[in-house]
C-alpha cells in the first residue's frame, strides 16, 4: 500500500504532553496513521538544519527543516503574508508585491523540494498544502519526481480579475498544474481557479473540473474540511459544567451572551463585526443591558506591520462604543487579544446564544462548525454567518449575512436574540446533520481517492 508524505509550511511535532495539535492536524483525522510521513518547517530560524531532522511520534515520522532568517521574511512575512494572502482574500489595497520576495518564495519552495526528494519512495502519495508552498510540486517535478503529488489549498482562490493583479500570477498558475490533484474547500474556489485557468493558460476545463496542461492530466476537486462534531459536543458539555464557564455565566447575569473566535486579521472582519453590534444597541435599544458580546481573537503575525494597525485600531472601536453603551453594571463588548485553549472556548459555544462567525472572506471556517457541535440539543444557540464564508455553502440554514451591511448583520443579531426555541431547534436539528456527516475522516478520504492511480 502506498505511503502518504504530508508537506505543509509548519510542523509541530507532538509530544506526551502535547500530542497532535494544530487545526491540519486534527482535519487530517484518519491521515495521520503509523507509517505517514509529514515534512515542513520546524518553526526554527538559523542557518543550521538543512538537512531534515528525523522525529517519531506515534507511528508518524516528522522530518523538519530550517529557514534562515532572511528566507523567513522573504518567503513567509513577504510574500506568503504581503503579497499571497491579502490577494487570495480580495484586499488588492493590502497588497504588497516585492520581485526579491517572490524570489524569496520561489527559493524556499525549492528548497522544500531539494530537502524532500531523498526521502521519497518510489510509490509515495504526496499531499503538499496551502499557498505557502504552491510551487513545491513544481520544483519535485524539474528535479525528476514521478510520484503522485496532489495540492489542497485551505484559503480562497481568486477569479482572474483579482488574480490579474499579481505580476507573477500566471508562473503561480503554471505552477500548480504541476500537481495531479488541485483541491478546494468549495465549488466557487474550484471554479476560480479553472476560470483563471482558461484565461491565462488557454486551457478549457472538462465538465468535471479536469483539464491537461503541457501533457499532463490535473484533476480539481471540491472537499470541504470538517471536524470531529461528536468529540468537539463531548468536550462542550464536559466544559459547560467547569469553573470557566461557572463564573461567565455568573458574571452574566442572566444576559445573553454573542460570541466570535478568531485569528487576529484583517480576513475576519473584526472591525465590521463591532461596528454591526454598535448598529445593534443603536437600533434595537431594548438589548442595551440584555446581552454581551465576548470577541475572542488571539494575536498572530505581529511582525507583519498591517496587523499591528488592526489591533490599534480595533482597540479604539471597542473603546469607543463601550464608552458611549456601557452600564456601571454592563459592557457590552467584552474584547481579548489572548488564544482560550479549545476546551475554554467549547464551553462558552455552548452556553453563547449567538454565534458570531462573519469574516470578509474565508476557505472554510471551522469556529462555524465547532459552534453547531458545541450547542445543547434542548437549547441551542443561533449562528450568524458570512456569505462569504466557505462554510456557508454547505450551513444553508445558519443566518447568511453579508459582513459589509452593518445593519443586515445588526438584524441577523436582533433575529436571533428574539428567535422562538421551536425555529432554533428546527435549524440547528438541519445544520447538525451536515457538520457531523463531514467528518476529518470523510475529508481525507475524498482527497486520498482522487489522488490514487
Amino acid at each position: 500500500m502506498s505511503r502518504l508524505v504530508i508537506v505543509s509550511n509548519r510542523v509541530q511535532i507532538p509530544t506526551e504532553k502535547a500530542p497532535r495539535a494544530g487545526g491540519l492536524a486534527v482535519a487530517l483525522g484518519s491521515g495521520l496513521v503509523p507509517g505517514t510521513l509529514w515534512f515542513g518547517w520546524s518553526g526554527k530560524r538559523g542557518h543550521g538544519g538543512r538537512t531534515p531532522t528525523l522525529h517519531e511520534a506515534q507511528g508518524v515520522t516528522y522530518a523538519t527543516i530550517d529557514v534562515t532568517d532572511k528566507e523567513y521574511h522573504d518567503y513567509y512575512v513577504g510574500f506568503s503574508n504581503g503579497a499571497l494572502w491579502p490577494l487570495l482574500h480580495y484586499r488588492l489595497d493590502f497588497l504588497d508585491y516585492a520581485r526579491g520576495q517572490y524570489a524569496g518564495y520561489r527559493h524556499v519552495n525549492a528548497y522544500f523540494a531539494e530537502a524532500l526528494q531523498p526521502l521519497l519512495k518510489e510509490d509515495d502519495l504526496v499531499w503538499i498544502h496551502d499557498y505557502q508552498l504552491f510551487l513545491v510540486g513544481e520544483a519535485l517535478r524539474a528535479q525528476g519526481a514521478r510520484q503522485r503529488l496532489g495540492f489542497f489549498l485551505h484559503i480562497p482562490f481568486v477569479p482572474p480579475e483579482i488574480l490579474d493583479a499579481m505580476p507573477c500570477g500566471r508562473d503561480l498558475l503554471r505552477g500548480l498544474c504541476a500537481y495531479d490533484v488541485v483541491g478546494f474547500h468549495t465549488d466557487d474556489h474550484r471554479h476560480a481557479f479553472l476560470s483563471c485557468v482558461q484565461t491565462f493558460l488557454g486551457v478549457s476545463p472538462a465538465e468535471d473540473g479536469s483539464f491537461v496542461y503541457e501533457g499532463r492530466e490535473v484533476r480539481t476537486i471540491s472537499d470541504p474540511i470538517g471536524i470531529d462534531a461528536e468529540e468537539f459536543a463531548n468536550i462542550a458539555a464536559r466544559s459547560s459544567r467547569g469553573a470557566e464557564v461557572r463564573r461567565i455565566r455568573e458574571s452574566l447575569f442572566s444576559r445573553a451572551l454573542a460570541i466570535g473566535a478568531d485569528r487576529l486579521d484583517y480576513s475576519k472582519g473584526l472591525p465590521n463585526r463591532f461596528r454591526a453590534f454598535d448598529r445593534l444597541l443603536d437600533r434595537f435599544p431594548e438589548h442595551r443591558g440584555q446581552v454581551s458580546m465576548l470577541q475572542v481573537a488571539a494575536r498572530s503575525r505581529e511582525d507583519v506591520d498591517r496587523y499591528l494597525q488592526l489591533r490599534r485600531s480595533l482597540d479604539r472601536l471597542v473603546g469607543d462604543i463601550n464608552g458611549r453603551y456601557s452600564e456601571f453594571d454592563w459592557i457590552p463588548i467584552r474584547y481579548m487579544t489572548r488564544a482560550l485553549t479549545r476546551k475554554s472556548l467549547a464551553g462558552f459555544y455552548r452556553v453563547a446564544r449567538v454565534g458570531l462567525v462573519t469574516p470578509l472572506r474565508d476557505g472554510m471556517n471551522l469556529v462555524a462548525k465547532e459552534y453547531i457541535a458545541a450547542q445543547s440539543s434542548a437549547d441551542p444557540g443561533v449562528l450568524i454567518l458570512s456569505r462569504f464564508a466557505g462554510a456557508a455553502e454547505e450551513l444553508k440554514e445558519a443566518l447568511i449575512v453579508n459582513p459589509f451591511d452593518a445593519d443586515e448583520v445588526a438584524e441577523a443579531i436582533n433575529q436571533a436574540l428574539t428567535m422562538e426555541l421551536g425555529e432554533r431547534k428546527e435549524r440547528w436539528q438541519a445544520l447538525r446533520e451536515r457538520v457531523w456527516a463531514g467528518t476529518p475522516q470523510r475529508f481525507t478520504e475524498t482527497f486520498m481517492a482522487a489522488l490514487r492511480p
